[in-house]
C-alpha cells in the first residue's frame, strides 16, 4: 500500500467514526449567567452528576522559551473568584514556560455531553502559604515524586527511579510537614472564556465571554 493509498483508508476510517452520538444538552445563550465562573460551574456540575469520568481533567497549554507551544493534561484544583488553578512544580517544564512567560489556556472537553470550555489568560504564582497547603493536600507518594524534581527527565534505569522514589518517600513518612519550595498553586486570570455546545446538526453553538473594564461582556460566535 502506498503513503497515499494508506492516507486514503485512514481518513476514510476517521470520517467513519460516529461524533456527538447522544442526545446531547440544549444552550439556551440568553439564560446564561453574566458571570462566566457560575456557567463553568453548572456545566462542571452537570458531567459529574451524569459519571463522565475525570470531568475535572483540562489541558493545560503554554509556550516555551522559543515561542514553541506545549500542552499536557492536569486535573483542575480549583476556581476562586475569576481565577482556575492548577498545581505543578517550578522545575518543571510547565514551571519553567510559565516563569517567562506567564499566559497560559486552559481547554475543559466533556465529549458525552459535547462541551467545551476554553481559557486564555495571565497566570499568577500562590503565596508560599497556598503553595504548601496545595503540596500537603496531595498523596504521600505524590509529594514524594515532587521531592526527587526529576519530571520530565531522561530516564535511564527505572530502578533507579524506584529507589530514589522509596527513598523521598520514607522521607515524607518521617517528616509529614514537608514542603517542596518550589511546588506552586497557579492560578490563571482568563481575559477570554468560551462556552462550546455540539449541536447534532453541526449548527453548534458558541459564547464567548470577554473582559472589561465594566466587567464581563458576551458575544455569540459563528460555529
Amino acid at each position: 500500500m502506498s503513503d497515499r493509498e494508506q492516507g486514503d483508508e485512514v481518513r476514510g476510517w476517521l470520517r467513519s467514526i460516529e461524533v456527538f452520538a447522544g442526545p446531547l444538552p440544549e444552550f439556551a445563550t440568553e439564560q446564561a449567567p453574566e458571570d462566566p465562573v457560575r456557567l463553568f460551574l453548572s456545566w462542571l456540575s452537570d458531567a459529574v452528576a451524569d459519571g463522565l469520568r475525570d470531568p475535572h481533567a483540562m489541558t493545560l497549554s503554554t509556550v516555551d522559551e522559543a515561542g514553541d507551544p506545549d500542552a499536557r493534561v492536569l486535573i483542575l484544583k480549583g476556581v476562586c473568584g475569576a481565577g482556575w488553578q492548577f498545581a505543578g512544580h517550578g522545575f518543571s517544564p510547565k514551571g519553567r514556560q510559565l516563569a517567562v512567560h506567564p499566559r497560559a489556556a486552559l481547554t475543559f472537553h466533556w465529549p458525552e455531553h459535547g462541551r467545551q470550555v476554553r481559557l486564555r489568560g495571565h497566570v499568577t504564582p500562590g503565596s508560599a502559604q497556598e503553595n504548601a497547603e496545595d503540596f500537603l493536600a496531595r498523596s504521600a507518594t505524590a509529594r514524594a515524586e515532587a521531592l526527587l524534581a526529576r519530571q520530565s527527565q531522561y530516564l535511564v534505569d527505572a530502578a533507579e527511579r524506584d529507589q530514589a522514589l522509596e527513598k523521598a518517600l520514607a522521607m515524607v513518612e518521617k517528616e509529614p510537614s514537608l514542603v517542596d519550595s518550589a511546588w506552586t498553586l497557579y492560578t490563571l486570570f482568563p481575559g477570554e472564556v468560551e462556552f462550546w455546545q455540539a449541536a447534532d446538526t453541526r449548527v453548534h453553538t458558541r459564547l464567548r465571554y470577554e473582559r472589561s473594564r465594566h466587567g464581563w461582556e458576551r458575544f455569540l460566535l459563528w460555529s
